[in-house]
């Protein structure tokens, strides 16, 4: 997948750079570039995470005295993004932008977004309709933390059917509105999980019903502009965010033991554990 090139837009009076940085959530940032370049007079930079962030930093720094604020596109479903943002941010700051980059917060955890798609599906889905969560596969521990979202959203929605398809993935769209209506749904209702359409790699299927964007643009530069004036405000009190973002993968992914089993029948022979993490490669 080629990633797309930045995307800028400048207004004046900029007071900070700000730089939404997107990953699997947006289809590799493809998916925020309709929403650069709103707000009170700051300079927005579309990129996707990696070197285009660190890139997009670096000349920002270079371009412009003023901070520079990156906020991690997420929905609450890319832990990866939020600490791959920081080391970036530590990386420039090393070059010399120590006390003029901020780490925002992550634009949306998993409870935002069960509130979210709670509200999308009861614009339109009826008695008989069946909701149909859709998101870009990403890792199995992403995408089976989709499966918790649906749940959720239908133990506090109200719904009969909440399920899940990835756009890319398995199981796909159309295998996704095949078992809606072999559970009984006279019609689905496609919900997008992610910054994208819900169906942005697969063919319209007959009988499900593109429920739009998951938030309106006015909203999404809404919650942008409170993690920008929020991150400035640390920033001027010290705290760039970095290195709460670093430790934003700790507990993602397996979680096993290690026991101490060098004497496990003499005296005073004790196991221990510990979960931690193992990201997939």
């Amino acid at each position: 997948m080629t990633a797309p090139s930045p995307v800028t837009v400048r207004t004046p009076a900029a007071a900070a750079s700000v730089v939404l940085v997107g990953g699997h959530e947006s289809a590799a940032a493809r998916d925020l570039a309709p929403w650069a370049g709103s707000g009170a007079g700051d300079t927005y930079t579309v990129v996707p995470a990696g070197a285009p962030l660190t890139q997009a930093v670096a000349r920002l720094l270079a371009e412009r005295d003023a901070p520079v604020c990156v906020i991690p596109m997420t929905l609450g479903r890319d832990r990866a993004l939020v600490a791959e943002a920081a080391r970036s941010l530590r990386w420039a700051q090393e070059g010399g932008g120590s006390g003029r980059t901020v780490l925002g917060a992550p634009f949306g955890t998993q409870d935002h977004l069960v509130g979210w798609l709670r509200a999308a599906a009861g614009r339109g889905a009826g008695d008989a309709t069946a909701v149909l969560v859709t998101a870009p596969a990403a890792d199995p521990f992403a995408d089976a933390e989709l499966f918790r979202v649906a749940r959720l959203v239908r133990q506090y929605g109200g719904h009969r059917w909440v399920e899940v398809a990835f756009t890319d993935g398995d199981p796909d769209v159309p295998q996704g509105v095949e078992r809606c209506r072999r559970l009984g749904a006279e019609d689905v209702l496609l919900l997008s999980a992610g910054f994208g359409p819900p169906a942005t790699s697969s063919p319209p299927v007959a009988g499900a019903v593109d429920g739009g964007p998951l938030l309106s643009r006015a909203a999404v530069e809404g919650v942008v502009a409170a993690r920008r004036t929020e991150a400035l405000h640390r920033l001027a009190h010290g705290d760039d965010g970095v290195a709460a973002g670093l430790d934003a993968e700790h507990g993602h992914g397996f979680a096993h033991t290690h026991a101490d089993t060098s004497a496990p029948s003499a005296p005073g022979a004790h196991t221990h554990s510990h979960p931690h993490a193992h990201l997939p490669h």
